[in-house]
């Protein structure tokens, strides 16, 4: 028995062991670990997310959460725990599997190997390195992990190219955080003209962060205090690379698999992993956000785009709502003849155009580069190769400029090629000219300071004057719409056809297209007995084109040929939110994470459209089946059909033709008319307290009190059952106090009085913030009982009707 006992103890022991290097015909299996000197960096097998599947990975050690930050067979995963790593004696590693098969193996070097020699080591940097004998000399090495890097990015390692070897460092995200294997994410230098850095879904350029400059990349900040920056380019290597300044600060840049460049920081104190850059863009980092010559500005988080000087919108009436996509073009050809005559504007703090049709020098000085762009007819541009000690060497542009922004303090000088007439234009010294301007700006200045005497004393005849002019100018704009052709809409869905229907809205049905160029399209076709006419169709284009937020439907375009109107937009790929979170099977795909995140983003977005975008606008509309997921199942508000703008300081508006959805609209819009921003907040805490709940509004009754969703949440809350509200297929994954603080700003958000629900500033402070909420008063019971007997009341004089899930109109006088 004794013996027995020793055998597995032995056993045990055997099978859980850490080393620190791994020798020719050594192995390591399940529960062993090759660990690094220092203790920091640890090699192993492992299991990602929720998954089963092993891996064999490096990750810090000690590190909370897990941080993995490489993978080795990342595409060939063991299905159980049978993985053994072998050292082998030509100086290769090889993954095996319970049969014996190989799974993954490193690359063979060309160099010549010492007999029953080479080591394989994790060093604390997180390289893991296989070389031709003891000793650090970089020379001996015959395999190292950062030359085929995964994910993620670490001090010391080096994206970009041995141009000797041919070998290319690039980074790919993950698909998913339980799949490691490769995902549709990339970042690489790409050589042509000057090398530059650039991010790819696929094939397709999204974002570029730029060439270097002596500091930094051009579309990045430079080196801080902790980290330092350097990069390469000669015969023999093109690579860019960062480091620490600190040996008890770590740093990891991570591709995660929605396409987002994360950075996470720690020390060796903390060892908790902080998120110090979250990878979220704005507009103007999306690659050509602003089309060929055309430069684009982000302030007041609202993007904006302005051709260069010279230059004019390609599709002004694009232009005009703010679809810029096309970019500029000359306004008059160049005179190869007189280009002597050209001169150059500068442009400062830029992020400098596309250098893959560029030429650069790094011997010139700035003049000497100027004169080399003048004698060139092709050249378009030019500025120094490197910004540091006054700038020095050249860079040259030919052609088109493409993805430049306007930075407001980093960035460099930029020197753009125009005629001499654009030079006039610019001048300075027309004293003529000035006067003009001077004269006109007295003449204006007294003509606004009457019209605020005028607004003051008179608000409701100014009101009348602002949305008098603001109609008119919509009308302006009516014909200025980016149209697609009906034949073409007709071809992108198989002429409409029910295999493409992807829903039915209350104005008609929406249809999947997709463009001959494989670009995938929404395409919502208004029905010819929708309440919807000509004046709602314009109405949503106007509004939506105007509007630019990550949490609002992007707009395309539309069709208005005959009877025929269409709006097209961008096509999101897990449809509507209503089909996710009332079903049995995918609402086990929303997490409590995923569906906070859908919370939250439902709310940004009407914070945009009620305080921070441009116009001050009412969506009145508000419900599951409007709210579309992205692949990331990041949510974006749609269908903008009965939305309604406020001007000035317009918070309220009455109607008699009542539109919108039973069980989100409130009560007194559904009995008054009467809506304003606060009749989007009830709409929204209905959409809250259903992701919450998985349930339906107005298809829930409680069996014991025959409430719906809103009193059934009263009544749980009041008697302090509130978790009892949560979808039973959350129960094991939340924290309850998020839960109870979502449901908490659901009913504030449904309150009877318009004046007790709280504005979406609030509740975007209240789901993000730990302070204490106000308690909750009782919520409009709104059942489809209460609306039908309040729309029989014979005091109101419209009438409600309802279809299905369909928006409800009822044709009257506006």
């Amino acid at each position: 028995m004794l013996f027995i006992w020793f055998l597995l103890f032995s056993y045990m022991v055997t099978t859980s062991t850490s080393l620190d290097s791994l020798a020719m015909g050594q192995s390591i299996r399940e529960g062993d670990t090759l660990v690094s000197a220092g203790g920091i960096i640890e090699v192993g097998f492992f299991s990602p997310g929720n998954s089963t599947r092993r891996y064999l990975g490096i990750w810090y050690t000690n590190v909370s959460p897990f941080t993995v930050v490489w993978v080795a067979n990342r595409n060939t995963p063991l299905e159980n725990k049978s993985g053994v790593l072998k050292l082998n004696e030509r100086g290769i590693l090889v993954l095996l599997n319970g049969t014996n098969n190989t799974i993954w193996k490193s690359n063979i070097s060309t160099k010549a190997v010492n007999k029953n020699n080479p080591i394989a080591r994790p060093l604390d940097t997180g390289n893991f390195v296989v070389r031709n004998g003891e000793g650090t000399n970089d020379d001996n090495i015959l395999w190292q992990s950062f030359d085929y890097p995964g994910d993620t990015t670490l001090p010391g390692m080096r994206l970009g190219w041995n141009l000797e070897t041919g070998l290319e460092r690039t980074i790919s995200s993950w698909k998913s955080v339980d799949d490691p294997s490769v995902g549709e994410y990339s970042g690489k230098i790409v050589l042509r003209g000057y090398p530059q850095s650039f991010e790819f879904q696929g094939t397709r350029i999204i974002t570029r962060a730029g060439s270097w400059n002596g500091l930094s990349t051009v579309g990045n900040t430079g080196p801080s205090r902790e980290t330092t920056q350097k990069f390469v380019l000669n015969e023999k290597e093109v690579y860019y690379e960062y480091g620490l300044r600190d040996s008890s600060v770590f740093c990891v840049v991570t591709l995660i698999p929605s396409g987002k460049v994360q950075t996470w920081y720690w020390t060796t104190q903390s060892r908790n992993r902080q998120l110090v850059s979250t990878g979220d863009r704005d507009p103007c980092d999306q690659y050509a956000f602003c089309g060929a010559n055309g430069v684009c500005n982000y302030e007041g988080n609202i993007p904006n785009c302005e051709c260069i000087r010279g230059y004019a919108p390609k599709s002004t009436d694009q232009w005009n709502i703010e679809i810029w996509s096309n970019g500029c073009v000359p306004r008059n050809k160049s005179n190869c003849k007189n280009s002597y005559t050209d001169g150059f504007l500068k442009y400062t703090n830029m992020k400098i155009p596309d250098t893959s049709s560029s030429t650069y020098n790094t011997t010139m000085n700035l003049e000497e580069c100027k004169n080399s762009c003048i004698k060139n007819c092709s050249c378009t541009a030019y500025a120094s190769l490197d910004i540091r000690d006054g700038g020095s060497g050249c860079l040259l542009w030919f052609n088109n400029l493409v993805d430049m922004r306007k930075f407001s303090q980093r960035g460099q000088d930029l020197y753009i090629r125009v005629p001499a007439s654009e030079l006039d234009h610019a001048g300075h010294g027309n004293m003529k000219k000035k006067i003009v301007e001077i004269t006109v700006g007295v003449i204006i200045f007294g003509l606004v300071i009457t019209a605020c005497i005028f607004m003051i004393k008179n608000p409701g005849a100014a009101r009348k004057l602002i949305s008098k002019h603001y109609k008119i100018k919509q009308k302006k704009e009516d014909v200025e719409l980016p149209t697609f052709n009906l034949s073409v809409l007709a071809n992108a869905t198989e002429n409409f056809s029910i295999r493409n229907k992807l829903g039915e809205g209350g104005f008609g049905p929406v249809y999947k297209g997709t463009l001959i160029d494989g670009q995938e399209l929404a395409v919502k076709r208004l029905s010819k007995k929708s309440g919807q006419g000509l004046e709602e169709f314009k109405n949503e284009v106007a509004l939506i084109a105007k509007l630019q937020h990550r949490n609002l439907v992007k707009l395309l375009g539309c069709c208005i040929e005959g009877e025929e109107k269409i709006l097209i937009y961008e096509y999101m790929v897990n449809k509507s939110l209503d089909k996710f979170v009332f079903d049995e099977t995918k609402r086990n795909l929303l997490d409590w994470d995923k569906r906070f995140n859908i919370i939250s983003g439902i709310a940004r977005g009407l914070l945009y459209l009620h305080q921070d975008s441009r116009l001050r606008i009412v969506h009145r509309d508000l419900k599951t089946s409007n709210i579309l997921l992205d692949a990331n199942l990041d949510p974006k508000i749609s269908d903008f059909g009965l939305a309604r703008l406020f001007v000035g300081d317009q918070v309220e508006a009455n109607t008699n033709r009542v539109a919108g959805t039973y069980g989100y609209i409130p009560p007194e819009y559904a009995a008054r008319g009467h809506f304003s921003m606060k009749s989007d907040v009830f709409g929204y805490g209905v959409i809250v307290l259903e992701i919450v709940s998985g349930k339906k509004n107005r298809e829930f009754s409680d069996p014991e009190n025959n409430n719906n969703l809103l009193g059934h949440s009263w009544r749980l809350w009041t008697e302090e059952r509130t978790m009892k509200l949560l979808d039973e297929v959350l129960e094991k994954q939340c924290v309850s106090s998020e839960v109870i603080r979502c449901i908490q700003v659901g009913l504030l958000c449904v309150q009877q009085r318009p004046e007790d629900r709280p504005n979406m500033s609030s509740v975007v402070l209240m789901l993000n913030g730990d302070k204490l909420l106000p308690k909750p008063k009782v919520p409009g019971f709104y059942t489809e009982i209460d609306v039908t007997s309040e729309a029989n009341s014979p005091s109101e004089n419209h009438k409600l009707c309802s279809v299905n899930e369909l928006s409800i109109t009822s044709l009257g006088a506006r």
